[in-house]
């Protein structure tokens, strides 16, 4: 694979140093990372309280050459997670074409940047291919013809994306208004009924969440777009410790799926038919078994979501 195809990588951090130094590490450990270009976005301190573990964020971010190329954006005023996230997305997806995006809180598998480029580059042209995502819900695909497969949602954990998708994105108020009328197509949006991301929409319209993630969902919705997910997962979150201001302490890092990552080299096999996953109906399930277990899967889906105008840190 060319350099000139591989994506940039987008990483946001805030004021978590030692997630932070966790999250490079894995990433500079990726096949292809040292082709790759690192764009790292270090937030200033909302709060007076936050000025030295931002300021340790920041030493670490420069402390290693990360990737092949590495450009660190130091923001002098607290833009917030959202913010952040949607105006360099959509700043590099213009500049590039695509882009990777990942967390202070996300480990990586060392194959992770392959498997993404890789995907980035067969369905570039595939208007209703949006989002190729790093993560895998708790769901174990025991045999499958493919690595992959598509489903119509997103993900915020180790995700990417297009120019021609991301320019789509937009607030949820007309989608909002669709879905307020229109029954079926409100419970379609919640996954069958897994998950009530409308409450969480009607949360945002009515200015109790600040959330880029329920907006990208809609868009992606709306177009009637699928992403890409990994059958075995090449994303894990180190966040539920008790660090974020969203989730508290979790006993979810003892759950060993949310801990283990892809880590044998695999010659992906990616789907060549853009349609929903046979398994799609089970997952959603599995999402819809996990929520009614406290303190675990409703809060991975709601940390990944709904991110308060009040936060302190990023997920």
């Amino acid at each position: 694979m060319q350099s000139l195809n591989l994506a940039p990588i987008a990483f946001f951090a805030y004021k978590r140093p030692e997630h932070t130094l966790k999250a490079l590490t894995s990433l500079s450990q990726c096949k292809l990372a040292q082709q790759s270009i690192l764009y790292i976005f270090c937030d200033a301190a909302k709060f007076t309280q936050d000025r030295e573990p931002v300021q340790q964020v920041r030493e670490v971010v420069r402390s290693q050459q990360w990737c092949g190329k590495v450009e660190i954006i130091y923001r002098e005023s607290n833009f917030g997670l959202a913010q952040s996230i949607i105006s360099a997305t959509t700043s590099l997806c213009k500049q590039h074409g695509r882009v990777i995006v990942l967390e202070d809180d996300l480990i990586v598998s060392p194959y992770f940047l392959k498997y993404m480029n890789d995907a980035l580059n067969l369905y570039e042209s595939e208007a209703k291919v949006m989002q190729i995502s790093g993560h895998m819900f708790p769901f174990d695909i025991k045999q499958s013809e493919t690595d992959a497969i598509f489903l119509p949602l997103t993900t915020t954990w180790g995700w990417a994306t297009w120019d021609r998708a991301w320019k789509q994105f937009n607030s949820g108020i007309t989608g909002y208004q669709q879905l307020k009328k229109n029954p079926q197509l409100r419970r379609k949006f919640d996954l069958d009924g897994s998950y009530p991301y409308f409450r969480m929409l009607q949360q945002k319209i009515k200015g109790k969440v600040d959330s880029w993630g329920i907006d990208w969902y809609l868009t992606v919705f709306r177009a009637e777009g699928l992403s890409l997910f990994p059958i075995k997962s090449l994303v894990a979150n180190i966040g539920f410790d008790g660090s974020g201001t969203n989730c508290g302490y979790s006993h979810i890092q003892t759950k060993e799926y949310f801990v283990r990552l892809e880590k044998e080299q695999v010659e992906y096999r990616y789907p060549s038919l853009i349609k929903e996953s046979i398994y799609k109906e089970k997952i959603f399930n599995t999402i819809l078994l996990e929520t009614r277990q406290p303190n675990v899967f409703l809060k991975i889906l709601h940390k990944a979501w709904k991110i308060s105008n009040k936060f302190k840190l990023s997920l």
